[in-house]
């Protein structure tokens, strides 16, 4: 996993009491194009991407690569997380050198308001955590985006700024696996 440093990807299945967190599949990629066809998924990330361009676009098997996590509930993909370095252009930062690992999420909306975010997201950090002992995670979303700051709080990251980028208010906190356990 060269994005995040040396570590082994794909790593073995996580699970959790209700999840599974794994490497995509071919069989994942209706699910893909749905997370970013959604109105509602991408109502803070831009907007939908037309879904005639996603058929066309979207990889046999996509998000196969290091740092990303499809989530799984009983056999079906609801979700995807992402440890990926932050871009050194971007505002927003807590080391000199910029490249923190980032934390993004996506779910589809018949996933929202059962805590499968949560669960899912304090499994990849505490895989993180152990994978790269030390290392900070950051986390930028929207202070529009209520579900969002609310599970940043859950997940225990601090406010460290905001900012404005894409046109609105950002919040960039940051979680230390130093301090922090899932």
């Amino acid at each position: 996993m060269t994005e995040l440093g040396p570590v082994a990807w794909p790593p073995a299945p996580i699970r959790t009491e209700r999840l599974v967190l794994r490497e995509s599949e071919a069989w994942d990629r209706a699910e893909f194009i749905e997370l970013f066809a959604s109105p509602e998924v991408r109502t803070y990330l831009g907007g939908p991407r037309p879904r005639d361009e996603l058929e066309r676009t979207a990889p046999d098997v996509p998000g196969r690569r290091p740092g990303l996590f499809v989530i799984e509930l009983d056999g079906a993909m609801i979700g995807m997380i992402t440890l990926d370095r932050r871009d050194a252009e971007r505002p927003g930062h807590v080391r000199p050198d910029a490249g923190e690992a980032e934390l993004g999420y996506l779910f589809l909306p018949e996933a929202w308001g059962y805590g499968y975010a949560a669960e899912a997201c304090a499994a990849a950090l505490d895989w993180f955590a152990d994978a790269l002992p030390g290392e900070p995670v950051v986390l930028c979303t929207q202070i529009a985006n209520d579900r969002s700051m609310r599970l940043a709080a859950k997940l225990g990251f601090t406010e460290v700024e905001r900012f404005e980028e894409f046109g609105a208010e950002q919040w960039f906190g940051v979680r230390s696996s130093v301090t922090q356990s899932g």
